[in-house]
């Protein structure tokens, strides 16, 4: 068995997470923490000046890919798929959200053992775990085990539609690193009829406002959470065309201006840093 990467230094940032989507009424009020009330706080300054200056701030950010995924994940839903893997849950209240709207779906939340216990034990306290909406560890970097990413979607019935979220996750990995999973998953994936992946991304476009800004940024979140920011993609093509590489069938990017009209989601001035990727895997 080879040795997973240690990824335990990113699980922090769910507590700020959790409480801008606490603050924004789109999670119940029992994911609050104190952590991430004071994170939210202490932030407040920078999130005014980049709300003035830069025309956005992460809270932006954060709830732009949160309602596009949503967004796509109900257009699933509604297509047929019941079947949804989280990765790297943190403190989201997507399956908890999702699960009281869908009576037929199965949702897996999964996250480093740490936080896949802290998960547990909130939503078990509240009474919403179940047979359908369970969490479990997972480390996407595990080849084989009850950590893999095999283990938990051997799961699932595999005659059946399936999605895949990442949230929050693939940025804090060079794209050499965090590609060995995306391989890894367009694998597995296509043992399903169907499978779908969403994933937010901050690529760096040649030509985007604040390029230097976001590179600035991203030094600063790697010293913080321990970890080496990355950005992927220089263009929506360099984009596709990497996932076609690694066994995607198709790759959809949604910017989320095309969205401002449809969803409840905060503007940002000019082009957004966040895009939402939607790759494809059919069965072989």
């Amino acid at each position: 068995m080879s040795e997973p990467r240690d990824t335990s230094s990113i699980s922090f940032t769910a507590l700020y997470t959790g409480h801008v989507w606490t603050r924004d009424g789109i999670s119940a009020p029992f994911f609050r923490t104190k952590g991430g009330a004071f994170l939210y706080g202490a932030l407040a300054p920078f999130e005014y000046l980049g709300r003035h200056i830069v025309g956005g701030n992460i809270r932006t950010f954060l709830l732009q890919r949160h309602h596009l995924i949503d967004h796509r994940l109900h257009q699933l839903i509604d297509e047929g798929v019941a079947q949804v893997v989280e990765i790297a849950c943190g403190l989201s209240p997507r399956g908890h959200r999702f699960c009281q709207q869908y009576p037929q779906l199965t949702y897996i939340e999964t996250d480093l053992p740490d936080m896949a216990r802290r998960k547990q034990q909130l939503l078990k306290e509240h009474g919403v775990l179940s047979e359908r909406h369970r969490v479990q560890p997972i480390n996407i970097f595990a080849e084989d085990g009850e950590l893999s990413l095999d283990h938990v979607l051997a799961q699932l019935d595999q005659s059946k539609p399936v999605v895949v979220i990442t949230e929050g996750l693939v940025n804090y990995f060079p794209l050499e690193v965090i590609s060995d999973f995306w391989r890894k998953l367009a694998n597995a994936l296509s043992a399903f009829p169907q499978g779908s992946y969403l994933t937010d991304n901050y690529p760096l476009y040649k030509g985007m406002p604040f390029y230097r800004t976001l590179k600035v940024l991203g030094g600063m979140l790697g010293t913080v959470s321990r970890s080496q920011v990355g950005f992927h993609f220089h263009s929506d093509m360099e984009a596709v065309d990497h996932f076609h590489s690694l066994g995607f069938h198709s790759l959809t990017i949604h910017n989320p201006t095309d969205y401002y009209d449809q969803l409840p989601i905060p503007k940002t001035r000019g082009n957004p840093m966040v895009r939402i990727m939607e790759g494809t895997v059919e069965s072989n």
